[in-house]
């Protein structure tokens, strides 16, 4: 089974859309950073702590060594001090990224890690059978209604109608 690194954005929006419960049913490991996990409103966590304490989900404590390690890797400034601690966790687990955060996903891109975002699990979500056309139609609607990153991006905007379009006939 594939590991997945995933940030505070995707369990942002999977809550919002009341989704969370799908991610875990992927075929692929979730793993986070603590730094990630400490950026979510408690709800969001509870939810969360759920899946950790089925061990379903893996939240990473990044130690002192593994900080001076990500410290010296320079990451760019423009990464938050958790957007290092997913990368840097991909990296070293030789793991896939998710992530809508446009600096993680160009970062993992020149580390030549993998990476996705909220399309890529729907995508999957609908290949695995764990939601219907409709509801992800319905779902990734509300997803651009709600975040505006996804409002403000003509690309994101074109790959939504993309999906909406294959996804209603």
């Amino acid at each position: 089974m594939k590991v997945a690194i995933t940030d505070a954005c995707i369990f942002i929006d999977l809550h919002d859309l009341n989704l969370t419960n799908l991610l875990f049913k992927l075929p692929i490991e979730v793993h986070t950073s603590v730094d990630v996990f400490n950026e979510l409103y408690d709800n969001q966590k509870d939810v969360l702590r759920a899946y950790q304490s089925m061990r379903i989900l893996t939240v990473h404590n990044i130690t002192g060594v593994e900080r001076i390690e990500i410290y010296n890797q320079k990451y760019p400034k423009s990464l938050s001090n958790s957007d290092t601690t997913v990368l840097y966790l991909a990296e070293k687990l030789s793991a896939i990224v998710i992530s809508s955060d446009k600096q993680v996903r160009k970062n993992a891109k020149s580390r030549s890690i993998e990476y996705h975002g909220m399309f890529w699990i729907f995508d999957n979500l609908l290949l695995q059978n764990l939601i219907t056309k409709e509801n992800a139609i319905e779902k990734i609607k509300q997803l651009v209604t709600t975040n505006i990153i996804y409002q403000n991006s003509l690309e994101l905007i074109h790959e939504m109608n993309k999906r909406i379009k294959a996804w209603s006939k």
